[in-house]
C-alpha cells in the first residue's frame, strides 16, 4: 500500500516578520502534533517545490502572489491543502472575503467526523463569497460562547474545489487553539476570573498556572452524582484526533495511507500517574504513604520541599523504586521567591539531601507561576525535564482545566521565535481526594475515562501530609488505584513517562522497499505501529496483524521491535 507523501509548508520569511513585530506563530505546534504520534512529513518553505506531495498542510504561508500561485497550480493539478485558518494570500485569486472573527465558541463537527463532542475554539475565521463559480462545501459549524446570538451558524471546515483538487480550510486555527488551551492566550501577569458560585477563588492575589485558563465557568463544567464541580473534556486533545482523522480521512480516500505509532507500548493499555508534595514533611506522613503504596504494587514521583525528610526517608523512596523530584516553592507567604537563582538554590539543596543527581522532575508549590516560558527555561539550563505545575488549584476548577492529559512540550512566545522548550508537561487533574475541603472520589471514574477517551495520563496528586492525618484521603488513593487497575490501567513514574516519549520521538517511519521500517532508539521490547487502511482495501486481518479503530478510523496494528516491520 502506497505512503502518501505529506508536506508541511511553512514560511520561514513570512514567520521573521511577525517575530520581528512581537507577533506569535502558534501555528508552529502542527509540528507537535505530528511528532506526538511520529506521522512521517517533510517540512518545505514558500520558495521550495510542493507539487511531489500528495497533500500539503498549510502551517504558515506569507502573502506572496508566487507562493499564492505556487498553491493553486498544486491544487488544480490534483493535490490537496489543508489550511488553519489563514491562506490570506489566495483571497484575491479565488474570490473570496473573510468574514468578521467569531471569538470564542463551540465547533460541532459530528457530520463529517468521530467527535461527539461540541469542542471549545479560540478564534475562528471563515470565507465568503458571491463568485458562482467557486464551489464551497461546508461541513460541521460554529456556535459563538453568546448562544443568544443572533446570527447564522458559521462553518466549521469549507472545502474549495479547484481543478482536479481541493482547499480544505478551517475556519479556526486548530494549532493555535491547542496552545491558548494547553498554555493560556496570554503570559501570567494577574490573578484569573473566579468560579461564579465560589468553588475557585483564583482572585486571591497569588500568580499560579490556573489564572490563564480559558475554559468557561458556566458552559465546561458539569457536576459528578455527589455535586462536585469539574471539567469534563480534554478539549485540546480532541481538537489533535479532529486534525488528525481530517487528514488521514483524506489519505486513506486517495487511496494511501500514513502510518504512526500507537501513545504507549504495545504491552500498555492506559497509563496512570499518582505525585506527592511533601508540603510540611512530616516523617510519619511519610512512612505511611511509603507502606500505602508498597501493599498497593504502585511506584510515584515524590515531590520535594524544604526542608525535607531525613536521609532514611529519602532512602527507603529510592529502594521502592520511586522517584525523586523538585517541589519549587515560590510562595511568598513561606518566604519563597520566584526566581532563578531561587529555582537552582532549591533544587542543588534536594540533590544533596537527597545525595542524588537523578532529579528530573519539577511541580511548582500551590502551582505558582508567572509569565509565559520563564519556568520553561530554568527546568531546560538545569536539567529538568518534566513539569508538572499546570494544574487545578482550587476545589472547583478540577479535572481537564487546560483541555488535555497527554505529555506535550510547550511552546516559547515570539521573543524567543516560538521554539519549543524542551520540557515535558504532564499536567495533573485533582488532588487530595476525600480531603475534607476539595472533591470526593466521585470524580475518580470520570477522570479514568477521560483519560482512556483519548488515551493519555490520568494523573492524580496526593499529599503525604493528607494521607496520614485524613484518613479518608488515604482510603481515597486506595481506591483509585485499585479501580484504575481494574481497568487496565499501568501505573508509571514522571520519570518513566518521560523516558518513553523522549524515546518514541526517535523512531521515523519510512517506507522501503516494500516494507514499512522503523529506526530509533527506544529501550522497550515492542512498539504497536497503526496502518490506516485505504477505502479500497480489504479490511481482513492478516497473519499477525490485528484489526482496531483509531481516530475514527480502521487500521493494522502491528507489534514489532524498532528495526524492521513486516509488509504491509
Amino acid at each position: 500500500m502506497k505512503i502518501a507523501k505529506l508536506g508541511i509548508l511553512f514560511d520561514q520569511h513570512e514567520a521573521q516578520s511577525r517575530w520581528s513585530s512581537g507577533q506569535n506563530v502558534f501555528e508552529n505546534f502542527l509540528f507537535e502534533v505530528l511528532d506526538h504520534l511520529r506521522i512521517p512529513y517533510e517540512k518545505v518553505d514558500s520558495h521550495e517545490d510542493v507539487g511531489l506531495f500528495d497533500v500539503l498542510m498549510i502551517a504558515l504561508s506569507g502573502n506572496s502572489s508566487g507562493t499564492s500561485q505556487k498553491l493553486l497550480n498544486y491544487v488544480n493539478s490534483g493535490g490537496t491543502v489543508i489550511s488553519y485558518g489563514g491562506l490570506d494570500d489566495l483571497k484575491g485569486v479565488l474570490g473570496v472575503t473573510a468574514s468578521p472573527v467569531l471569538e470564542k465558541g463551540y465547533a460541532f463537527l459530528a457530520s463529517f467526523l468521530h467527535q461527539t463532542t461540541p469542542l471549545r475554539f479560540l478564534h475562528s475565521e471563515y470565507w465568503e463569497t458571491q463568485n458562482e463559480d467557486i464551489r464551497i462545501i461546508h461541513k460541521g459549524y460554529l456556535q459563538p460562547t453568546n448562544r443568544d446570538a443572533e446570527q447564522t451558524l458559521k462553518p466549521a471546515l469549507q472545502q474549495i474545489k479547484c481543478g482536479r483538487g481541493s482547499i480544505e480550510r478551517w475556519s479556526v486555527s486548530i494549532p493555535s487553539t491547542i496552545v491558548g488551551l494547553q498554555q493560556g492566550t496570554l503570559p501570567v501577569t494577574e490573578d484569573g476570573i473566579p468560579a461564579p458560585d465560589g468553588t475557585a477563588n483564583l482572585d486571591e492575589g497569588l500568580l499560579k498556572a490556573d489564572d490563564g485558563f480559558e475554559l468557561d465557568w458556566e458552559l465546561d463544567r458539569i457536576m459528578t452524582e455527589t455535586g462536585m464541580p469539574y471539567f469534563p473534556h480534554p478539549y485540546a486533545d480532541l481538537w489533535r484526533e479532529a486534525l488528525v482523522e481530517h487528514l488521514l480521512t483524506i489519505v486513506t480516500e486517495k487511496g494511501m495511507t500514513l502510518p504512526f505509532l500507537d501513545y504507549w507500548p504495545a504491552d500498555i493499555n492506559h497509563i496512570a500517574m499518582i505525585t506527592h508534595d511533601s508540603d510540611l514533611n512530616v516523617e510519619e506522613s511519610a512512612e505511611l504513604t511509603l507502606s500505602t503504596l508498597k501493599k498497593e504494587g504502585v511506584q510515584s514521583t515524590w515531590c520535594m520541599i524544604a526542608p525535607g525528610y531525613s536521609s532514611s526517608i529519602y532512602e527507603q523512596i529510592k529502594k521502592d523504586g520511586h522517584e525523586l523530584a523538585l517541589h519549587y516553592n515560590a510562595l511568598e507567604q513561606e518566604q519563597g521567591i520566584w526566581s532563578e537563582e531561587a529555582f537552582l538554590d532549591q533544587l542543588e539543596w534536594l540533590q544533596k539531601a537527597a545525595a542524588t543527581d537523578q532529579i528530573v522532575s519539577n511541580k511548582n508549590h500551590y502551582t505558582r507561576f508567572e509569565g509565559w516560558g520563564e519556568l520553561f527555561s530554568w527546568c531546560e539550563k538545569y536539567n529538568i525535564q518534566v513539569d508538572q505545575s499546570r494544574g487545578p488549584s482550587k476545589k472547583g476548577n478540577i479535572g481537564f482545566l487546560f483541555g488535555t492529559c497527554h505529555p506535550y512540550f510547550p511552546i516559547s512566545w515570539a521573543d524567543e521565535q516560538n521554539r519549543f522548550y524542551d520540557v515535558l508537561e504532564v499536567g495533573f487533574l485533582t488532588q487530595d481526594l476525600n480531603h475534607h475541603a476539595l472533591a470526593d472520589t466521585s470524580v475518580i471514574q470520570p477522570f479514568l475515562d477521560g483519560a482512556k477517551r483519548v488515551n493519555g495520563v490520568a494523573h492524580f496528586l496526593f499529599h503525604q501530609f493528607h494521607i496520614y492525618h485524613q484518613p479518608e484521603v488515604q482510603e481515597a488513593i486506595v481506591q483509585l488505584i485499585r479501580t484504575a487497575k481494574s481497568q487496565g490501567f499501568t501505573f508509571w513514574t514522571s520519570q518513566q513517562i518521560n523516558i518513553w516519549e523522549r524515546e518514541r520521538r526517535s523512531i521515523n517511519l519510512e517506507w522501503e522497499s516494500d516494507e514499512m521500517k522503523a529506526e530509533g532508539s527506544v529501550g522497550r521490547e515492542d512498539i504497536a505501529v497503526l496502518i490506516p487502511i485505504g477505502v479500497n482495501e480489504p479490511v481482513e486481518g492478516r497473519e499477525g496483524q490485528e484489526i482496531v479503530k483509531r481516530f475514527g478510523l480502521t487500521c493494522r496494528k502491528i507489534i514489532t521491535k524498532v528495526n524492521r516491520l513486516k509488509n504491509v
